[in-house]
């Protein structure tokens, strides 16, 4: 007989004003992360398509580890917002698959390091120097492209609207990449959707 697991939950803050980070203590999501940009995408998970019921201000829901991260429009206040997401993410965790099917992948970029070695030597610096980081914060990079010395990112949760995210971070990576990797590589954010 499996012992029932008593439920944590944990809010923090993230960068993004209009992004919480709904840390429990279990998983969410085993083995990569997921975006959903509306509740028309939750069909496979019900514990999605109930936080973005809370109400229309929610925007987007991010699926990591053991975490939750959930945009707002930035119309409504996180008070009451959060206290209602609280109470569905408690109500409805325990009948969450972590293992959830995912119908059609989003726009994953699908390489190899084979076939594109410039990507994943990419990937391997980010995981190194800034995905540690934008994980800790809510959200995540994804590589989209590497073409003519462009490089195209998409950002998932906290790091998708964040003000900072669409500068300063975007800079900062760019900087590293042009140290580790590339001089005249230039990053571009692209709406991956």
């Amino acid at each position: 007989m499996e012992k029932a697991v008593d439920i944590q939950l944990m809010v923090q803050e993230t960068p993004n004003p209009n992004a919480l980070k709904f840390v429990v203590n279990t998983p969410v999501k085993n083995g990569g992360n997921y975006t959903y940009k509306n509740a028309r995408e939750c069909d496979y998970n019900p514990l999605a398509r109930a936080v973005f019921e809370v109400g229309p201000h929610v925007k987007e829901v991010y699926f990591f580890d053991n975490y939750i991260t959930v945009t707002q429009d930035g119309q409504a206040a996180w008070d009451e917002l959060e206290k209602e997401i609280k109470r569905v993410i408690l109500e409805k965790i325990k009948d969450h698959d972590p293992n959830f099917s995912i119908p059609q992948p989003q726009e994953e970029v699908r390489w190899s390091a084979k076939e594109a070695p410039e990507l994943a030597q990419i990937n391997v610096i980010l995981d190194q120097t800034v995905r540690p980081y934008l994980q800790m914060d809510g959200g995540d990079i994804q590589l989209v492209d590497y073409t003519n010395n462009v490089l195209r990112v998409f950002y998932q949760g906290a790091c998708g609207s964040c003000p900072s995210g669409t500068f300063g971070t975007l800079k900062a990576i760019e900087n590293i990449l042009r140290d580790q990797f590339n001089p005249n590589i230039v990053v571009e954010l692209t709406d991956f959707f």
